[in-house]
């Protein structure tokens, strides 16, 4: 037989993935296991959202939609972006819908890069960006941000990641999986290296609405000289519970715009026709339900970080934004893999190895507080026998 594709061979599967199913198949087996290794919100999706994916079904919307967006959907993410953002250059054209914020990033890449072209990461980073580039050819690199400094983001750092083969900066804020949620002057560290070497930027913004105590999201693309480099990448299922809706979307300069449009329609094709009308009853509704649950997400943070500052052996910074905590296990010499796997074996609890985030990563294990507030009040208490004891 033909040798299979060497280029999908090269990447590795979703860490998250692989530790979600190994949740599931402990909790088949019976067993009390406290699974914190995704990023889903464990809220149902808001009754008014529903209802308008209902009464789009009930109309006979389940046939083929506009490929790029529904004119009602690229209206309601014009005038978001305009009301919530600051961002007023925006268009229709410029937006793409997609079946998920992941394939929006997928497609934002395959419009940008081409074979050899160099992606800046901020590391540690979400699982999938540097798969991501390199299923299209082009080569990730990842400038490593330190625990010890609260991953802070420095113009001075990025520079030296710079090379003239440096295409695409690659930006998450809030951060999944640190909890960093950019500053001023983070992000003016970001304009001034992406304006002086005329990098495009990809920021992804899915966390945008999940803060904590007074931080502030900035969207890159309203920042002077940003607009004609700049691609946001959102979706909804994380500020709206819609997971497994598959809704997500870019908006960004109308010729990479153009480019997704085409790499879309010869792929995935659109997100599904009823859950447009959803997503523009989400972005144009009553938004006390964001709120809501980002208050509850706030309780479990803080009970969560403060448990961790009683537990010897985890140092964990400040958690600003999304829905994440990333300790790292400070009086053992296993690395994150082995930790994780320990966690399994003595305590049922499973997480996701900091090293899947990136080289910056290890000695970290990501959790996900959007669980139920029951599960970690339970998870921290077995942390707190099981880490001594690492």
């Amino acid at each position: 037989m033909k040798p299979l594709s060497t280029i999908v061979q090269s990447v590795p599967p979703s860490p998250t993935t692989m530790m979600m199913q190994r949740g599931r198949e402990l909790k088949a087996a019976g067993k009390d296991v406290i699974s914190l290794a995704g990023g889903e919100p464990d809220f149902d999706t808001p009754r008014h959202i529903i209802e308008a994916g209902y009464a789009a079904i009930e109309a006979g919307d389940t046939h083929y939609p506009p490929s790029f967006g529904t004119p009602a959907l690229l209206d309601a993410i014009v005038a978001k972006l305009k009301r919530e953002n600051g961002v007023h250059h925006i268009t229709p054209a410029g937006i793409m819908v997609t079946p998920g914020a992941k394939w929006a990033l997928f497609a934002t890449l395959a419009a940008l890069v081409e074979p050899g072209d160099e992606v800046m990461i901020l590391d540690p980073s979400w699982v999938s960006y540097a798969p991501m580039t390199m299923l299209h050819q082009a080569v990730p690199v990842r400038v490593p941000l330190s625990a010890g400094d609260h991953f802070q983001v420095t113009a001075d750092l990025l520079e030296r990641y710079v090379t003239p083969n440096t295409k695409v900066l690659m930006v998450n804020s809030p951060n999944n999986p640190t909890g960093r949620v950019l500053s001023r002057a983070e992000i003016d560290a970001l304009v001034h290296v992406a304006t002086t070497h005329d990098l495009y930027v990809i920021s992804d913004e899915i966390y945008e609405h999940i803060l904590f105590e007074g931080h502030v999201h900035y969207s890159l693309a309203a920042e002077p000289g940003m607009a004609e480099r700049t691609v946001i990448v959102n979706g909804f299922s994380k500020a709206y519970a819609m997971t497994g809706w598959r809704l997500g979307w870019l908006a960004g300069p109308e010729p990479i715009a153009r480019l997704a449009r085409i790499y879309q329609t010869h792929s995935a094709q659109s997100a599904a026709s009823f859950t447009m009308a959803a997503g523009v009853a989400a972005l144009n509704g009553p938004q006390t339900c964001v709120k809501e649950m980002v208050a509850i997400y706030d309780q479990r943070r803080r009970l969560v970080s403060d448990a961790f500052e009683e537990i010897p052996g985890l140092e964990c910074t400040p958690v600003e934004g999304a829905f994440y905590v990333f300790p790292r296990f400070t009086a053992t010499k296993k690395n994150s893999l082995e930790i994780t796997q320990a966690l399994i074996d003595e305590g049922l609890i499973v997480g996701t190895p900091g090293s899947a985030f990136g080289p910056a990563g290890e000695g970290h294990v990501r959790f996900s507080i959007a669980e139920r507030t029951a599960d970690l009040e339970k998870m921290v208490d077995r942390m707190a026998k099981i880490v001594p004891r690492l």
